[in-house]
């Protein structure tokens, strides 16, 4: 019986650790307005890809926590079911996750994604985002979203996301976007 409230207790703790640190994830991401941090990372096909290619085009940068899960796997096929709508406004969807090439490969083998997945396997542009959630065992990739434009400078950034709702919410804040800022 000792041992059972203790191992609570151990618990209890952990718990109150991750939501502290998780209140805390997105506090010093991006601003709007403000330039996106560039990077480069390998695609789900191995090939290197840059912020700074898509340049001219507008760009949904998500970060998702890992493949094949539930909420992430609904996000990824609202955003592929909604491609076409994306690529008529100029934009590009580009999901970051801490898992290897190999599996996003499978994971967009499997979901029938058309769009890039960018393995962030060292956390290093999940961290240049603020969108880390490092649990102590553990890191992933936190829910969160950065519209950049194309001069590449953040418009919006989501910290608080709908896996269901929040590819519509996207392409709602894009076409406004695109109603009140004109290109140079």
């Amino acid at each position: 019986m000792k041992m059972i409230a203790i191992f609570a207790a151990i618990i209890a703790v952990f718990v109150a650790v991750v939501v502290v640190r998780a209140r805390h994830i997105g506090s010093k991401s991006p601003a709007s307005g403000m330039p996106a941090p560039d990077f480069t990372l390998n695609n789900q096909d191995g090939k290197p890809l840059s912020l700074r290619e898509f340049r001219g085009k507008w760009v949904v940068l998500y970060f998702y926590p890992k493949d094949f899960t539930s909420g992430c796997t609904v996000e990824a096929r609202n955003f592929q079911r909604d491609l076409s709508q994306f690529e008529l406004k100029n934009a590009v969807i580009l999901g970051v996750s801490g898992q290897d090439e190999n599996s996003h490969q499978k994971f967009c083998a499997k979901e029938g994604l058309h769009f890039k997945l960018l393995a962030d396997t060292n956390y290093q542009v999940s961290s240049a985002y603020d969108s880390l959630v490092n649990l102590g065992v553990a890191k992933l990739s936190a829910r969160h979203t950065f519209l950049i434009d194309p001069e590449g400078v953040v418009r919006k950034n989501y910290l608080n996301v709908n896996a269901e709702k929040h590819s519509a919410e996207v392409l709602a804040d894009l076409a406004e976007f695109e109603r009140t800022i004109t290109p140079k």
